[in-house]
């Protein structure tokens, strides 16, 4: 728990600690719903690289030449078991992870609209395996914090930053609704790919507006219909199968929201159609993915006949 002596504020750093020693209570069960991701994760430990490429699409993390092909085997092994992969690509010591979505991309559209991240805190919420995180890095920013709830992507966080041996990037079993402990925290916070599982988005927003110093951004990116109307679609059960999904505004809704928000400088910088060449079943994500989302006989419609999903990408100030 490094992070705490970096940027936690004194008035909320007991509830931190409080909180991140029962997480850590729960997560360290000698469970099998904890050990079929922990048991990977502490083999793959052992090994690390000083070998880290994280500028391109692909994030490289070893070389082939530093193991043998007993130990790439084993790895290997390893690694599938934090399947499904959804965010990367990657390269471990050679060992090519085609994920379901191709995260390149959006780190691609985000790029030329990023703040200054170097010497800055910033935190990642819902970083899933930390795929940009790593990204990140070549920016030089003084600490990324990941906060993501899953088991599964925590551990294959930790997995790959052993071998990377980013000192500066930390991850712990949070979400978006403890936001409110860190209070004028962060210079810069990533939301990517959450905000439509929030049944109360504004007041989210409020909370991240409240996590952030003076002058301090957020980029949002965020399922969306389509459509410049400022409304937003409240699915009966599921959106594209997906449960837990509450408003799916469009752009324009979703930078009132922020807007109403209290944010300043709002930008919707992109938006594009979602299509199942950028989110797909891979070797390493064999189950459901978009084109199994999406009603066979009209592209233009989800399996439910909702509006077929773009992606927004958006960012503002806390002026």
């Amino acid at each position: 728990m490094n992070y705490i002596k970096h940027f936690a504020p004194q008035k909320t750093r007991t509830e931190i600690i409080r909180l991140h020693q029962q997480k850590q209570r729960w997560v360290n069960q000698q469970k099998k719903g904890f050990l079929r991701f922990r048991t990977p994760y502490q083999a793959i430990s052992a090994y690390q690289s000083s070998r880290v490429c994280c500028d391109h699409d692909l994030v490289r993390l070893g070389d082939p030449d530093e193991i043998t092909l007993q130990q790439r085997q084993e790895i290997t092994e390893h690694l599938r078991a934090f399947m499904p992969w959804r965010k990367g690509p990657f390269s471990i010591f050679g060992i090519d992870i085609d994920s379901e979505w191709q995260s390149g991309r959006k780190w691609q559209r985000i790029e030329p609209h990023l703040p200054v991240l170097n010497n800055k805190v910033i935190a990642d919420i819902g970083c899933n395996n930390g795929y940009y995180m790593f990204r990140m890095t070549p920016y030089k920013p003084q600490f990324v914090l990941g906060l993501e709830p899953s088991v599964q992507h925590y551990y294959c966080f930790k997995a790959l930053n052993s071998i990377a041996g980013f000192d500066n990037l930390e991850i712990d079993l949070l979400g978006v609704e403890h936001i409110h402990l860190f209070p004028e925290v962060f210079d810069v916070i990533f939301l990517m790919g959450v905000i439509y599982h929030r049944s109360s988005p504004v007041e989210v927003l409020r909370e991240l507006l409240a996590a952030l110093k003076p002058g301090g951004t957020i980029i949002l990116e965020s399922q969306a219909i389509p459509g410049d109307e400022p409304i937003a679609l409240f699915p009966e059960k599921t959106y594209a199968k997906v449960p837990g999904t509450y408003f799916v505004p469009t752009g324009t809704c979703l930078q009132n929201w922020m807007i109403r928000a209290g944010f300043g400088d709002v930008e919707l910088f992109c938006s594009h159609p979602m299509n199942s060449d950028e989110q797909r079943r891979t070797e390493w994500m064999i189950f459901e993915s978009y084109e199994d989302f999406i009603d066979p006989g009209n592209p233009s419609l989800t399996i439910e006949g909702y509006p077929a999903p773009c992606r927004v990408f958006l960012k503002g100030t806390k002026t």
